[in-house]
């Protein structure tokens, strides 16, 4: 069943060589089947016994299936007997030989076909699967981020991947080979002899179930190791986020305590999932030659009857087609193991490529190039997964060319009124609407095009200058990223470096300063060149050195733009054209600052504080 919903799903872009796969697997099957055929002519004039009885038989497709094999069977006996009586039998053996390599040839040529086309397919499927994960990831809303764990998506997208490839993967060739082989054979030694195949059909059930029963828990036990395994993850990546913390309070041995328990914990859980999946194998192998135990007991009976349908050079031709069905048999045992372990990855891979997106473009959504009059907050309500509310009742109207700052205490839901804007999270209840359209009536990409960001924490990629400036924006030139660096002050510094904008700024800017990463940030945005501007506390980590130059720079990018500042240093904000004083989720207090401070209220006091 697993393996047909892996088909359904993954193999419609594939269909060329699945068939290509399926036909030279069968053809390297029928090769085969003749290939091991010669060992009964072989035996028979090694051992020296010769059919005079034997006379050419006419047949044709009317006559029953049986009599054909059995006519086919007498008239190639019958050729080889009277090329003996002709050449010799050294000349027939080296014949026979002769033919023996050429199906060899093609068996095996075939057999390499049939994987060679199979290797895009497994191949093409990853690169599906990965290509899909990704795009899924950076697609949902920000809420989803919240609620997982990041070490645990990075395992779901490194670990599970990698065991999808090699528990799914690697199985799917077996799948479409496996079944061509055990088929082909099958009807092999039902020509040969049906007594013996009938037998054979009874003891094969036996195996197959007790090996069954050794793969029932393997899938739910890889789900746990896998599981475990992004919570190792996260621990990790706490620890190494967190390092300076953890040194400064003496935690090492507490924390390496704890992952000491969980690794030991992986290792437990490991070692049993891999002791079932490893007995798979010898158990198979054991079960194998029980069987050909059996059959030649069984089939001894039947050649030493005295109306034997069966001789023993065929008798030997058929242990060897059965002997060439054990290892098909004992692959796709092996295979639909592998696919119960993968299947466990796949599902956690699933959790997220099946993740609802609640961030969703409307069907026909209004078009909206241009920012024309102002931006309001009508009467919003929002909280995090339905808990408390974080914004309660707030409106507020922002004016083309206005600039509008958000101050209070932290909590108060200064950053949630930006986040709300773009629609990284939607309010629920109230609008948040842009020239009177409702932010969720538009296409997340036009709502997004009218603004730029610029965050307390800069965020820059392991790329050059140039790239982290020009970023979201393909077409950018030289000039233009050359004329953006320099409103942002940040033009001289990136001039000092060895390569100038071709030089990289290391993982995440680990190669400059603050007030250095954050002026990239604010050149980006310039180069954007967006009519409404989102600042959250852009300054707050700087030194005084710093924040003079990003102020600066900040400064030339507001001038003759809509601007959202959340500021925690009140100085910054002084000339906003509007102030919002925010408190519980709630706007207690508006104005300009000189309003504000004669109130003596809210505002008043972070003011002193601050001074």
């Amino acid at each position: 069943m697993d393996f047909w919903i892996l088909l359904k799903r993954f193999a419609p872009p594939y269909k060329k060589e699945i068939a290509l796969n399926i036909v030279f697997h069968f053809l390297a099957t029928i090769f085969g089947v003749f290939s091991f055929a010669t060992v009964i002519p072989l035996l028979q004039i090694l051992f020296g016994i010769n059919n005079t009885e034997l006379i050419y038989q006419s047949w044709d497709w009317s006559m029953p299936m049986s009599d054909i094999f059995s006519a086919i069977k007498n008239n190639i006996f019958f050729q080889i007997n009277e090329q003996i009586g002709i050449s010799g039998a050294p000349w027939v053996l080296f014949l026979l030989g002769m033919f023996l390599v050429g199906t060899a040839l093609l068996k095996t040529g075939s057999s390499y076909l049939g994987t060679f086309f199979m290797i895009p397919i497994r191949t093409g499927v990853l690169r599906d699967l990965r290509q899909q994960l990704y795009d899924k990831i950076i697609s949902l809303p920000m809420g989803y981020f919240t609620e997982e764990h990041k070490g645990d998506i990075m395992s779901r997208m490194t670990n599970d991947v990698v065991e999808v490839e090699y528990s799914l993967m690697s199985s799917l060739d077996m799948m479409f080979k496996n079944p061509i082989m055990i088929t082909i054979y099958m009807i092999t030694l039902f020509s040969i002899s049906w007594q013996l195949t009938l037998f054979v059909l009874v003891l094969l059930p036996i195996g197959g179930g007790i090996i069954s029963i050794i793969g029932s828990t393997l899938k739910r036990k890889s789900l746990e190791g896998q599981t475990l395994t992004g919570q190792l993850l996260t621990q990790i990546e706490e620890s190494l986020g967190g390092l300076r913390i953890v040194k400064a309070f003496n935690a090492e041995n507490k924390l390496s305590q704890r992952f000491a328990k969980l690794n030991e914990t992986t290792r437990r859980t490991f070692n049993r999932l891999n002791w079932r999946y490893e007995f798979a194998h010898p158990t198979s192998e054991f079960l194998g030659t029980a069987m050909i135990a059996i059959l030649l007991w069984f089939g001894g009976g039947l050649i030493l009857a005295e109306k034997s349908t069966i001789d023993a050079a065929e008798f030997i031709y058929y242990l060897i087609i059965f002997y060439s069905i054990i290892n098909p048999a004992k692959d796709l045992s092996r295979a639909v193991y592998s696919i119960r372990k993968g299947m466990a990855s796949l599902e956690r891979i699933d959790k997220i490529l099946k993740a609802e997106n609640s961030i969703k473009d409307p069907e026909n959504p209004t078009p909206l190039k241009t920012f024309e009059h102002e931006i309001e907050y009508h009467d919003v309500h929002f909280s995090y997964n339905n808990e408390r509310e974080v914004i309660r009742g707030v409106s507020l109207k922002i004016f083309k060319g206005k600039t509008v700052a958000l101050v209070g205490q932290s909590g108060s839901g200064k950053t949630t009124m930006l986040d709300l804007l773009p629609r990284f999270y939607d309010v629920q209840q109230g609008a948040v609407t842009i020239d009177g359209i409702d932010v969720r009536d538009l296409a997340s990409a036009d709502l997004r095009a009218l603004m730029g960001n610029v965050n307390q924490d800069p965020i820059l990629f392991n790329d050059t200058f140039f790239n982290n400036i020009a970023f979201g924006m393909p077409n950018a030139t030289m000039e233009q990223v050359v004329a953006a660096a320099k409103i942002a002050n940040a033009h001289d510094f990136i001039m000092q470096t060895e390569n100038g904008y071709n030089t990289l700024v290391g993982d995440r800017g680990s190669r400059l300063s603050g007030g250095q990463r954050q002026r990239i940030s604010i050149a980006r945005a310039v180069l954007k060149n967006p009519p409404i501007l989102i600042l959250d506390e852009a300054t707050s980590a700087l030194d005084t050195e710093s924040e003079k130059l990003v102020q600066e720079a900040l400064n030339n990018l507001m001038q003759n733009r809509t601007t959202l500042v959340v500021a925690h240093r009140l100085s910054t904000i002084k000339r906003a054209n509007h102030i919002c004083v925010m408190h519980e989720g709630k706007i207690v207090e508006q104005g300009q600052h000189e309003q504000l401070l004669a109130l003596n209220g809210y505002y008043t006091k972070l003011w002193q504080m601050q001074k």
